[in-house]
């Protein structure tokens, strides 16, 4: 990949962040990259994600935990929004 993609892609991908849960942290762009794309193969390769999820019962945890504090940020994001 061309540097400046990636460097256009981050900046998409920082944007999401913002609109999504209302900050753009490294750490919180990594979780929104994961929850991203987990969603996706969920929702496209169900069969993927549920093997997965058996082979690697703990990282299925962590991607629960990664997912509920998405979803969190987002409803505090969008509640802060709304006032």
């Amino acid at each position: 990949m061309e540097k400046v993609f990636v460097q256009q892609f981050e900046a998409l991908l920082e944007k999401y962040s913002e609109l999504l849960v209302g900050e753009a942290a490294e750490e919180t762009k990594e979780k929104v990259k994961a929850w991203a794309l987990y969603t996706h193969i969920a929702k496209s390769m169900p069969a993927l994600a549920k093997h997965w999820n058996e082979l690697y019962p703990e990282a299925k945890e962590e991607m629960k935990q990664i997912i509920n504090e998405i979803k969190k940020m987002n409803e505090e994001h969008r509640n802060s929004a709304e006032k």
